[in-house]
């Protein structure tokens, strides 16, 4: 056995036991592939991790930055309470139509509100609403503006808010300090923004499975 099909292995027996989808996540997943979207949506285990860090948490204020087709969204919003809310920002309106559909589908469409737009313009309009600190940023979009999104989730959030970005190792590129790459440059300068911020504190995580070789930093903000 490979160890690529090892770590595929590993990742179904988990997911079958601690995250199996239910309908409307599968059926979430099936109208993304249908609709052509790009298949780079959280893994079920990755999903349920979202879901009990916000849960852990008592993530009231939930804020998303990379929509996709709102599988994240699903199992990020099912933490919320009845009075909760969830804004996801997604570039796409293709996209977010898709991920719409999928929320409503999963009822949770009274929490969730999908903006369309680049989310470096919409989130200043948000910060201009004075929405009430987020409890959680789970910053999963494009990845050239990762500095900028921990930098805005800073903005919008409390001592004690946590912040998630994925998709920080990039096959291992992430190491690579000469890369001209813009998701490597991107993706390293908000390592070591969050390394360094005086109101940051973090880690980052490796991770194999059923999206390969790759990894999240989780951040909490500090007082």
């Amino acid at each position: 056995m490979s160890e690529s099909q090892a770590w595929d292995d590993v990742d179904d027996y988990f997911s079958t036991h601690l995250s199996p989808d239910d309908e409307p996540l599968a059926a979430a997943l099936r109208d993304s592939v249908a609709a052509g979207l790009p298949q780079v949506n959280v893994t079920a285990g990755q999903g349920k991790f979202l879901q009990l860090l916000a849960q852990i948490q008592g993530a009231r204020r939930i804020l998303e930055i990379g929509t996709l087709g709102g599988y994240s969204t699903i199992w990020l919003a099912r933490a919320l309470p009845a009075d909760g809310r969830l804004i996801s920002l997604e570039y796409s309106a293709r996209h977010a139509e898709v991920a719409c559909r999928n929320i409503a589908r999963a009822g949770l469409d009274a929490l969730v509100e999908v903006r369309v737009g680049p989310a470096l313009e919409s989130l200043p309009k948000l910060a201009d609403e004075n929405p009430g600190p987020f409890d959680l940023v789970f910053i999963d979009a494009d990845k050239a503006n990762n500095p900028h999104y921990v930098e805005w989730a800073l903005k919008l959030t409390r001592a004690g808010s946590v912040i998630v970005v994925d998709n920080v190792v990039r096959g291992g590129r992430v190491a690579d300090a000469h890369s001209t790459e813009p998701d490597i440059r991107g993706t390293r300068a908000a390592i070591e923004l969050i390394a360094t911020h005086p109101k940051l504190t973090g880690t980052a995580i490796q991770t194999v499975g059923g999206k390969g070789y790759d990894g999240f930093a989780l951040a909490r903000v500090l007082d």
